[in-house]
């Protein structure tokens, strides 16, 4: 009996699933038949109300995106001191990255962190087109040579067409920035010398690469 009870329980339902869709389908129908019946009867009212909704949905996605924007500005404000990234884990300086790339005008920027990242951490369009790849390294030392071989490797292989970036918020070793710079395609390096500066706006990744050649006190 209690099966019987429990299929017969399936049974209403399944039909009041289909009686809700059959009214819903009605109604539609109807409302669909009423607005075309409007349109054709009074076609200047019914331009007049399409403007208004376009421009109404015009607006509220440049409301959004100015919220947007001024969300992100705040965040980088609050975060462009060294300080704060040096107590910041990987995963949020990863974002903070992003953010900035964004800023900057980098379009489709995906953060890509966490295991199986295939040795990169974002990857972005810049304004002309052209792909990068980005490697984060929230470090409080020096990154030495085997993380620029592997990004190298990274590049090469499921990244290959990427510009590579590497933005680190300590400095590289010597030997690291010999292989970034000698690579095929040398790396544009973001180290610990010029990191606030581009956070906050007075350097940029695009038109002018930032490498530790620049820099004032070069790790060893």
């Amino acid at each position: 009996m209690a099966r019987r009870s429990g299929r017969g329980k399936r049974r209403r339902k399944q039909g009041d699933d289909r009686a809700l869709w059959f009214a819903g389908l009605g109604c539609t129908t109807i409302a669909v038949v009423i607005s075309a019946r409007f349109v054709m009867e009074n076609p200047g009212w019914a331009i007049g109300i399409a403007s208004v909704a376009i421009a109404a949905f015009g607006a509220g996605l440049f409301l959004r995106y100015r919220i947007l924007q001024a969300r992100r500005q705040r965040f980088l404000a609050a975060n462009t001191e060294l300080t704060k990234v040096d107590l910041m884990t990987g995963t949020q300086f990863e974002h903070l990255v992003a953010e900035r790339l964004i800023t900057e005008g980098f379009r489709r920027v995906r953060e890509r962190g966490r295991s199986g990242d295939g040795g990169v951490d974002i990857t972005a369009v810049a304004p002309g087109g052209t792909p990068y790849a980005i490697q984060c390294k929230r470090y409080g030392g020096s990154v030495g040579a085997p993380a620029v071989r592997n990004f190298l490797g990274a590049l090469a292989n499921a990244f290959n067409g990427h510009t590579g970036i590497l933005i680190t918020s300590g400095r590289l070793t010597d030997q690291a920035r010999t292989e970034a710079l000698n690579a095929r395609q040398p790396l544009i390096l973001l180290e610990r010398d010029h990191l606030a500066d581009w956070l906050i706006g007075q350097r940029t990744i695009l038109t002018r690469p930032m490498r530790l050649a620049e820099a004032d006190d070069p790790a060893t």
